[in-house]
């Protein structure tokens, strides 16, 4: 779902290029256990003005019971003004799972193994020659 900006109607917020801001919408959650709702940039306000959620995306536990925030940034080149009623952000509730953490001596091997950040490349594999792909 859309979230929409609750500021003031007489009161926009400017974020200046480079800034960002804490724009209320004016709703809360009462989510259940076992859910989690993710707040989501909009992909038009990324293309157009290069605002986004800076802590994208942000995670509402089931136990938070305040107003819902969303934390934009402008990384465009121009102010951006939030006037109340814009979208701002999107919403999308989930299912989650609670992990168990044990700790082990050592863990199962995978092809990838160690190799950490950037190992698998940007090609996709069917568009790698065979002396390009990493086993």
């Amino acid at each position: 779902m859309d979230l929409v900006a609750a500021v003031a109607a007489d009161a926009p917020v400017v974020i200046a290029a480079g800034h960002r801001a804490l724009i209320p919408t004016g709703i809360a959650l009462a989510l259940p256990p076992g859910f989690e709702a993710q707040v989501r940039p909009r992909s038009g306000l990324a293309l157009n003005y290069g605002v986004t959620v800076l802590n994208a995306p942000g995670t509402i536990d089931s136990d938070y019971r305040g107003e819902v925030g969303v934390l934009l940034v402008n990384l465009g080149q121009q102010s951006f003004t939030v006037v109340r009623g814009s979208r701002i952000a999107q919403l999308v509730i989930s299912a989650t799972v609670q992990a168990s953490i044990c700790v082990v001596a050592s863990l199962d091997e995978t092809t990838r193994g160690v190799r950490g950040f950037g190992s698998t490349g940007i090609a996709p594999d069917n568009c790698r020659t065979s002396s390009e792909r990493r086993d």
